[in-house]
């Protein structure tokens, strides 16, 4: 700006400057600090200083005086700083001397170079790796392992997600098993060493099965019991497997057959009050109340029984190992040790195992892959209808399903399962006959569906026996090549007498359900309803 020349700024410092050496703009000393202790303090004050020889900092500062053209001030730490490049400067001469080198070098024009010799160039500081000791001394053995529940994976920390089954909260921790756990691989005996050999070579034998004396039992497991084999049914607390074994035992002590129970969860007495209500000659069942690995080895051993109950697999515990009963470490151990009795005397065995609240049996899945069988006990405990099916089966097909009913004197076989799962009645809208075929046989349940004007923002969708992914898929083709308008409102669909359809010929039977609900129109009393529904809107 023009009002602003160098020569108004050079009068303003002039003035400025002026202003500083006034004797009222200099620095006030600050008051010296206050002697002895505080009023309040209990001790005795200490004496007042000699204010000659004990001069406060205040006083120290402004006992000499000021020095022209210099600014003073900085505190404490700035004049140690400033001591410090002093003495600094003065180690660098003295070295300068001592090594007879010039103090000051020569600039190339011939001129004297500021600050002495050319310094070096300093080095690039590297960052010096930490050397890992190992120790001479011995470290402890970590005496703790963290087990996935699921397939048995170890880690040596707690870990969120399985690497190797992709479970979710499944690590638990445990205790290392002994060097010398029963679970350990056995010596071989002394002999020629195995050597392959063609299937052709191979002598075939048919497998000599026994019925159980229960017919749907029989049917799901393929025909009978196979000697040697290894079975386990799982299902939910109170659902019924052990009042279905224990049928099953008294069927085959009254065909003359020799059986054992090892009950773990419940006491000789208590066992003995539920065969007196359930079983027709309960006297003839061998009862084992133990929990121990080791002695109901001995004690199957000693017996030779055909059939061999275990309830359940996650009582058993073995000394060798150091964790609780009902482990990972401690189900595979109790798995492995009666398959192999299994296999060398013959006996058949089945284990009873529990369930997660996700409806899969409880204990790591190696458990599952080690039986030749496994079977799910299903139901609804409020209802009568019960349903035996094969997971998994060795020696038959897992399409069978068993259907038993409650009683007051235990499980019924129902041979003709269609009269227990349709209802009695006249046609009502959204109820639909389907014949599902499972295994050799066909049974007619009924399909049921509710629609209603849904007063959430997100409608929902129930399915109760059926996927609820494939519920999802049926209302999406409806709206879109069937033209029934279904976005806002809620949908329920449940299968008639507590069974579970998964075969994909149901998907004809759900939609004409939901489309019979939401029109409110019934179809024909004597309509039976099969298909499955493709993407497109198609039926195969």
């Amino acid at each position: 700006p023009p009002d602003r020349r160098p020569h108004d700024r050079s009068a303003a410092q002039a003035a400025r400057a002026e202003r500083r050496r006034h004797p009222a703009h200099r620095r006030r000393p600050r008051p010296a600090r206050r002697q002895g202790l505080r009023p309040h303090a209990r001790r005795a004050a200490a004496a007042a200083r000699h204010p000659a020889l004990h001069r406060g900092q205040a006083e120290r500062r402004d006992a000499r005086p000021p020095v022209p053209g210099r600014h003073r001030g900085g505190g404490r730490r700035a004049r140690g700083r400033h001591r410090a490049d002093r003495r600094r400067r003065g180690r660098e001469r003295q070295r300068r001397a001592a090594h007879g080198g010039p103090r000051r070098a020569r600039r190339p024009g011939g001129g004297a170079r500021r600050g002495g010799r050319r310094r070096r160039a300093r080095p690039r500081c590297r960052r010096r790796r930490r050397r890992q000791l190992t120790p001479d001394w011995p470290v402890a053995r970590r005496e703790t392992v963290f087990v996935c529940s699921q397939c048995g994976h170890q880690e040596p920390k707690w870990l969120g997600h399985c690497p190797d089954c992709g479970a979710w909260g499944s690590f638990s921790e445990e205790r290392l098993a002994a060097a010398g756990g029963a679970g350990r691989r056995q010596p071989r005996q002394s002999g020629p060493a195995p050597a392959p050999q063609r299937l052709a070579d191979v002598a075939s034998s048919s497998v000599a099965r026994f019925a159980s004396g229960v017919a749907e039992f029989d049917r799901v497991l393929g025909g009978g019991v196979v000697p040697g084999s290894l079975v386990l049914v799982g299902g939910e607390p109170g659902i019924g497997k052990s009042t279905l074994l224990l049928q099953v035992l008294d069927a085959l002590a009254a065909a003359g057959r020799e059986v054992l129970l090892v009950c773990g969860e419940e006491s000789a007495a208590q066992v003995k009050l539920r065969a007196e209500r359930v079983c027709r000659d309960p006297g003839r069942i061998a009862v084992l109340a133990e929990t121990d690995l080791d002695l109901v080895l001995a004690a199957a051993s000693a017996a030779r029984p055909d059939l061999l109950v275990v309830d359940s697999v996650q009582t058993l515990y073995s000394d060798a190992l150091a964790s609780a009963p009902g482990s990972v470490s401690q189900v595979r151990e109790a798995a492995a040790a009666l398959l192999r009795f299994a296999k060398e005397s013959g006996t058949a065995v089945v284990l009873v195992g529990h369930v997660t609240k996700e409806g899969a049996i409880a204990g790591p899945r190696v458990v599952e892959h080690m039986v030749d069988t496994v079977l799910q006990f299903e139901g609804d405990r409020l209802r009568a209808t019960r349903a035996l099916r094969a997971v998994k089966n060795r020696f038959g097909s897992t399409d069978e399903l068993g259907v038993f009913e409650m009683t007051d004197a235990g499980l019924r076989p129902v041979e003709d399962p269609s009269r227990l799962l349709l209802a009695d009645g006249p046609p009502a809208p959204g109820a639909v006959v389907l014949p599902a075929v499972e295994g050799s046989r066909c049974l007619l349940v009924e399909v049921q569906a509710l629609v209603h004007r849904s007063e959430l923002a997100v409608p929902r969708r129930v399915a109760v026996g059926f996927d609820r992914n494939r519920l999802a898929m049926i209302v999406a083709v409806l709206g879109r090549h069937a033209g029934v308008p279904l976005s806002s409102s809620d949908i329920f669909v449940t299968i008639a007498g507590g069974i579970r359809i998964e075969e994909p010929a149901a998907d004809l039977a759900v939609a004409l359900a939901i489309a019979s609900a939401q029109r409110d129109v019934p179809l024909p009393p004597r309509a039976a309803v099969f298909g499955e529904i493709g993407l497109t809107g198609g039926l195969r």
